[in-house]
């Protein structure tokens, strides 16, 4: 496990609460975590000064029960992590960080522009760390009614382990609800496994320290098997009446079998790729298709969702200067990118909506202010960011 708050994996842990304990529970509940710590190596010092002053945070409860109620179309996820301002950010952190992720290219086998393409999406190149307080975050987990408490116990624990070890500062462990932190949104327990000092300073720092998150991952995606010169995949272009039923990561066969199949690159030509690979169609057989290989398996591996295997794709496409994605998406609403809802934001503030500082983030705000415009212009309600109501909306 690897991701933050946009990571799918642990949205899939929303709801799970079912009891929240009284808060004099709390302290009973660290008493006993720190026997368990104790016993994992971790000293009464470290405990005590990693849990001093933490308390039970209703906001992480809240988090972790809040049902996502808006599904985002694949356009407007792609749009939104893979525009052109991620493109230029990303090729000029590349160029900041060329050593790093050479170093991490050479060492671990695995494709820079992927690396960063992974950077990008999980924290938009060190930008986005996360504000949660993970042994704060982490505790509240582990000392609620919640069926996944061990699990979290175990993320507090690896977390405790890093602090005795001095890799990181508490103060500097922040990160999501559920506790993915740093430049790459590692999980506790994946860092303690997976994390590399790559800077060569003697702490695996992927808070502050760009070279041992970028080397971390890439340690992270040769262990999920990632193959060197294979390339991820590319777009492709299916024959009418393709069945959508045999596409998807895990129903890969020959190269063969899709082209007897009608399947062909976009230019017509014959597909070429070694070994078994899949087709993914994320917007059914009229959107955009695109041949997966395993190495494919390995990005998704980082975060189990195959639009998020997606995203990291075509970005680490765009950022090695190859286009992004070329067939139109089945919609009449144009996605936005994170510069355009930056804009919509602002025409919905100048209207009198309060949506907040302008940031091209969509929340609840957003999405209630775009549901009222819709309904003033006797739009279907969807309070999705689009193209129509950006337009409706006027300079």
């Amino acid at each position: 496990m690897t991701s933050r708050a946009t990571l799918t994996a642990l949205v899939c842990l929303a709801g799970i609460v079912t009891t929240v304990p009284a808060y004099a529970d709390f302290d009973a509940c660290l008493a006993g975590i720190q026997g368990q710590a104790a016993a994992a190596g971790v000293s009464a010092q470290a405990f005590r000064a990693a849990t001093k002053g933490i308390e039970y945070d209703d906001k992480v409860i809240e988090l972790s029960q809040k049902q996502p109620e808006f599904k985002t179309p694949i356009w407007d996820y792609m749009a939104a992590l893979v525009d052109d301002e991620r493109v230029e950010d990303g090729k000029a952190a590349m160029r900041r960080n060329a050593q790093a992720l050479a170093t991490a290219e050479q060492r671990y086998g695995v494709d820079r522009h992927v690396i960063a393409a992974v950077w990008g999406v999980e924290s938009n190149f060190g930008k986005n760390l996360g504000t949660m307080p993970l042994v704060q975050s982490l505790a509240t987990l582990a000392c609620s009614g919640n069926r996944r408490r061990d699990f979290f116990r175990g993320e507090l624990l690896a977390t405790l382990k890093i602090i005795e070890r001095g890799d990181i500062e508490p103060s500097r462990l922040t990160g999501s609800w559920a506790g993915a932190f740093g430049q790459t949104q590692f999980m506790p327990s994946t860092y303690q496994r997976l994390a590399v000092d790559l800077d060569g300073d003697g702490r695996r720092d992927v808070v502050d320290s760009t070279a041992d998150a970028v080397g971390s991952t890439a340690n992270f995606l040769r262990a999920a098997k990632w193959s060197n010169g294979m390339g991820w995949g590319y777009e492709v272009k299916l024959p009418r009446g393709f069945n959508t039923a045999a596409a998807g990561r895990t129903r890969k066969h020959p190269v063969g079998h899709w082209t007897s199949l009608g399947v062909t690159k976009l230019d017509g030509s014959a597909l070429s790729a070694s070994g078994p690979v899949g087709i993914l169609a994320p917007a059914g057989a009229n959107g955009p298709a695109f041949l997966v290989t395993k190495n494919f398996d390995s990005i998704y591996s980082y975060n189990a969702a195959e639009s998020y295997g997606l995203a990291i794709a075509v970005l680490s496409d765009r950022l090695r200067g190859r286009a992004g994605v070329q067939a139109e998406w089945p919609t009449d609403d144009p996605p936005l990118s994170r510069a355009e809802r930056r804009d919509l934001q602002v025409r919905l503030t100048r209207k009198g909506y309060d949506v907040g500082e302008p940031d091209g983030k969509v929340g609840e705000k957003t999405r209630e202010a775009i549901k009222a415009v819709e309904r003033s212009l006797g739009m279907p309600l969807t309070g999705r960011p689009g193209g129509k109501v950006l337009q409706a909306l006027g300079g």
